[in-house]
């Protein structure tokens, strides 16, 4: 896993052909170059079907026999979803595949001719001189438990994503044509309020049901925690209700589709978390993973799916700096600059670590002390933010131990942070 730019340029000998192929949604194009650089092979176009990738190998092949190579390098940029396909072929037919990084493309391109042009045969060649150069990295590409998992949890995302979507249009259309509503329910999601939003939404449908007509309707939903005393507060709220009456059966059509969507989507939800279950207790050392409080399924196995098959890291800092925690610095000469995370890598993995952090403080007495400890230290406090950052790459550690190790979670070594400190005072 762990790989300098030595050993990256080190695989490139002069047996190597190296292929910059530019990714689109239906039409790649592709140039082959020996280890110094030199072109050895005509531009190549090509479709993004079973025919196009046909023509691709054949290419390949006809220039290695021709110049002589007998290893392969092709390099692409991550472009969306659309180098996924060609990936899969490529190590069907066991080619390499590495990626540069677009950024790196961009700035680069000006390299050769001193002219930001930007086209489909230039593209080619700048990825593949990066790849030379060894400015590259091999993807990782989940299989079997993981790949399942990532997709899965994926899933969850977007589901998650148009659920929220969904709650905002509803406290909007609630703000609107009854904004009393908040007053008598505080949340919109419980059984009795989404009875209300379904039977009875605006205020003169309430004020025509009347507290006998409400009552019926929750009893024929079987509903015990709500009353008479529910039922009269929000008549009354209805009745003085300053929400517009303007539009109303348009409204009342809005809202329904509303709601339909979010019954539909909270059923997809609970089938992919049952999904993701039944595939995450498959993962050795997740169930130690969940026994430490504050860490529930989502953050287990949020990190996994993210993470992947955890043997590929030799060190918790390599996971560290694919979520971006890893600290960046600034600073030239006897300037010092203030110093930051990078921000680089996996996103989805550094929010997944940032925000379950915040509830594992909350409840886990090891990690609560831990923060407090960070922040009101004699050397070198640390604001809350910091605290939960640093907190953050802790967790990381705690779970590689957990997943690579097969030990169990001990509270007592996670107190050592603030033990050594005291220790070396006292030496």
């Amino acid at each position: 896993m762990k790989y300098t730019q030595n050993e990256k340029i080190l695989q490139i000998t002069d047996q190597t052909m190296i292929v910059g192929v530019d990714i689109a949604s239906e039409i790649h194009y592709a140039r082959a170059f020996d280890g110094r650089g030199l072109e050895v092979g005509k531009l190549l176009r090509f479709n993004n079907d079973a025919d196009g990738y046909s023509q691709f190998t054949t290419w390949i092949q006809a220039i290695q026999e021709r110049s002589g190579k007998s290893n392969v390098m092709v390099g692409m940029e991550p472009t969306g979803h659309y180098w996924f396909n060609i990936a899969q072929q490529l190590k069907d037919h066991g080619i390499k595949l590495v990626l540069v990084n677009p950024f790196h493309v961009k700035r680069s391109k000006e390299l050769d001719d001193n002219n930001p042009t930007k086209n489909d045969r230039k593209d080619p060649k700048t990825i593949a001189m990066l790849v030379k150069d060894g400015r590259y990295m091999e993807p990782y590409i989940p299989e079997g438990i993981y790949s399942e998992l990532r997709t899965a949890m994926e899933t969850r995302w977007q589901i998650v994503k148009q659920l929220n979507i969904i709650r905002n249009r509803v406290k909007r259309w609630i703000s609107i044509y009854f904004p009393e509503f908040n007053q008598v329910f505080g949340d919109w999601e419980g059984k009795a309020a989404m009875t209300v939003l379904h039977e009875f939404s605006t205020p003169a449908k309430i004020s025509e049901k009347g507290v006998a007509g409400i009552i019926g309707r929750w009893k024929q939903d079987k509903l015990r925690a709500v009353g008479i005393k529910r039922a009269t507060a929000l008549v009354e709220a209805a009745r003085t209700s300053v929400g517009v009456r303007e539009g109303l059966k348009a409204a009342e059509n809005d809202l329904m589709f509303l709601l339909q969507n979010y019954e539909m989507y909270m059923q997809q939800y609970e089938l992919t978390m049952a999904l993701v279950e039944q595939l995450a207790m498959q993962i050795p050392g997740l169930e130690e993973m969940v026994k430490i409080k504050g860490v529930g399924l989502i953050t287990a196995a949020g990190f996994i799916a993210e993470v992947g098959d955890i043997s590929r890291f030799e060190h918790p800092r390599q996971i560290q700096k694919l979520a971006g925690l890893n600290i960046k610095e600034n600073s030239s000469g006897k300037h010092k600059g203030k110093s930051s995370i990078s921000k680089r890598g996996r996103r989805r993995l550094r929010s997944l670590l940032f925000q379950a952090i915040m509830p594992i403080v909350a409840k886990n007495p090891e990690f609560r002390e831990l923060h407090r400890y960070y922040t009101n230290r004699d050397h070198n406090p640390l604001k809350k933010k910091q605290s939960l950052i640093l907190l953050s790459c802790k967790l990381i550690r705690v779970f590689f131990a957990l997943l690579t190790k097969g030990s169990k979670y001990d509270p007592q070594k996670m107190m050592s942070d603030i033990r050594r400190p005291q220790l070396q005072e006292a030496a």
